[in-house]
């Protein structure tokens, strides 16, 4: 009985420690606002414990409407048949001239998630003078490739089209996304005159002038994306060695060329879902191509690091750096 009760001691004090340990390490992090790195971790379990202690914290994903903004929802941006596609806007209010416009895409793997994920950054933004969207599309078990990406497509040639009643400058419209949203971004941005004969507005281009990549996979024909089923579910169920142009015409950087849009990479180098290795080729490539890019490398974050605070906090003004460099203040 002593022993059990000198182990259960033992066990207690080390949970406080590591409990102690994870608040401790959460004040390495960045300011709300800041432009510095959060400071990471060295295993993804490090994490989970952080959260589970209460040091590290996980952000709302429905936070409340800022007072300067307009929300719009359930706004019909395209219609495949009977299908509509929707989205929800998020505008600064009492707006009168021309500002830029985003384009958000949520995550998912092409399978679940949905627009509304995006409303703590659609909402910021719009409180930041941006008209800001989050866009609904096909998931693969409804439509496999390409519905998706002529969907996102569909998207920004609405914003395009209704330019002048959104106050939006039809030459200042950024793609944002993340994991699969980052995928669909990057072929929104790289793939152009592709994919844009569905939805409708089809006499509108669907060209953007950047690009904001979170942790999405830029080259599907890697052993990371033969791999992952759920590529090739997005794929509609073929294989690589079945068909290599339809993996490679799906992959972002197979359509890279020297124009493509300014481009900022966010990734973390935890990532067990999409590999940094796909950041640091794509940043590679983009250099090579001179395409303008920016690569943040956030050391010790995993998947989905922008699901905590101070990673949210920081990509909000990282991402608002970016912007404001190519579109002005």
């Amino acid at each position: 009985m002593k022993r059990v009760l000198k182990w259960l001691g033992i066990v207690t004090g080390s949970l406080l420690v590591l409990a102690g340990a994870a608040r401790l390490y959460l004040t390495r992090s960045a300011r709300p606002g800041s432009l510095e790195h959060p400071r990471g971790y060295s295993h993804p379990k490090e994490i989970l414990a952080a959260i589970a202690t209460g040091g590290l914290k996980l952000i709302d994903m429905n936070p409340p409407l800022p007072a300067n903004v307009v929300e719009r929802t359930n706004v019909e941006y395209g219609r495949i048949g009977s299908r509509a596609l929707n989205l929800d806007l998020y505008s600064p209010a009492g707006l009168t001239g021309a500002v830029p416009g985003l384009v958000f895409i949520h995550g998912g793997a092409w399978r679940t998630g949905k627009r509304q994920d995006y409303r703590i950054y659609t909402a910021h933004f719009a409180a930041q003078g941006y008209v800001a969207a989050t866009a609904s599309y096909r998931l693969f078990r409804e439509a496999p490739f390409p519905a998706a990406v002529e969907d996102v497509k569909c998207a920004v040639r609405w914003m395009r089209a209704h330019a002048a009643e959104l106050h939006v400058d039809p030459e200042r419209i950024a793609v944002i996304g993340g994991s699969a949203g980052g995928h669909l971004s990057m072929m929104v941005g790289y793939s152009s005159g592709l994919f844009d004969a569905a939805g409708g507005n089809t006499t509108v281009d669907s060209h953007v002038a950047a690009v904001v990549d979170i942790y999405g996979p830029a080259d599907l024909t890697t052993p990371f994306g033969q791999k992952a089923s759920v590529v090739k579910d997005f794929l509609g169920g073929r294989g690589f060695d079945e068909a290599p142009d339809l993996w490679r015409s799906a992959s972002p950087q197979f359509h890279l060329k020297a124009g493509a849009p300014p481009t900022l990479i966010l990734q973390g180098t935890l990532d067990e879902i999409v590999p940094v290795g796909q950041s640091d080729t794509l940043a590679a490539r983009l250099g090579e191509l001179g395409v303008p890019y920016e690569y943040e490398r956030l050391e010790g974050w995993p998947h989905t690091m922008d699901a905590c605070v101070p990673v949210n906090e920081y990509f909000k003004a990282r991402i608002g750096e970016f912007l404001a460099n190519r579109f002005g203040r």
